[in-house]
């Protein structure tokens, strides 16, 4: 049986785990869709480095990225530094920290789909929208964001899910501080290091269980949708 204080540990976290990838998802889907966009119609010679570096986070270690994010974040820095001057509290080990790490780390699992996703979509159907006199906003909302819900469905269910079973990046700019960064992937560490096995079961199960309905789902969508996913 589970003590109620690390029943109450594991509510917490599981709460700050939910809040992080919930707010993570949002801002990513703000920042996706027109970046995604870009990347599927640009000719732009820099588009490359662009791509480069929204996909970079996929293949670097996550401990590699959560160093620099450190460095980056600490007051030292100019970015933690302004942070500091402007809300009078440090950027690293808090859950604004946590949420713009976050945001790096979960961009390629958003752009990518969406990106593919307005690969897709038929160029008949935009020169026909355009001949109609449909402008290009009106295009954009009535044409090709509907064409493209299942990629940008998939961009969002990749992004919550990869926050939330992220681990190296948060250890490093976030640390393990209960109801700010201690999210359920560092909790499962906690409990491991303090020998609490049977908690650790449960919060393992927990994201074993989260993963299994995720991939579920894609497979699901995959099958409805008839589109490949990254």
């Amino acid at each position: 049986m589970l003590s109620n204080f690390v029943s109450s540990e594991i509510w917490l976290a599981t709460l700050l785990t939910l809040k992080l990838a919930s707010a993570t998802t949002l801002v990513l889907l703000v920042i996706s869709i027109p970046l995604g966009w870009w990347l599927s119609q640009s000719n732009n010679p820099v588009k490359p480095v662009i791509e480069a570096c929204v996909t970079l986070p996929l293949i670097l270690p996550p401990t590699v990225l959560g160093f620099y994010l450190l460095v980056l974040f600490s007051p030292q820095h100019l970015l933690g530094g302004a942070w500091v001057t402007a809300f009078d509290t440090t950027l690293v080990f808090s859950f604004y920290g946590l949420l713009l790490g976050s945001i790096l780390y979960s961009l390629p699992f958003m752009v990518q789909p969406i990106r593919d996703a307005f690969l897709k979509v038929d160029r008949d159907l935009l020169d026909a929208s355009h001949t109609l006199g449909a402008s290009k906003t009106s295009t954009f909302r009535r044409i090709i964001l509907p064409l493209s819900k299942h990629g940008i469905t998939t961009g969002c269910i990749l992004a919550f899910a990869h926050t939330v079973g992220e681990f190296g990046v948060v250890l490093l700019i976030g640390g393990n501080i209960e109801s700010e960064t201690r999210v359920l992937s560092i909790l499962l560490y906690d409990l491991i290091e303090t020998n609490q096995m049977d908690a650790a079961n449960n919060v393992a199960l927990m994201l074993v269980g989260f993963a299994f309905v995720v991939l579920l789902s894609l497979s699901m969508m995959r099958r409805r949708g008839k589109y490949t996913i990254l």
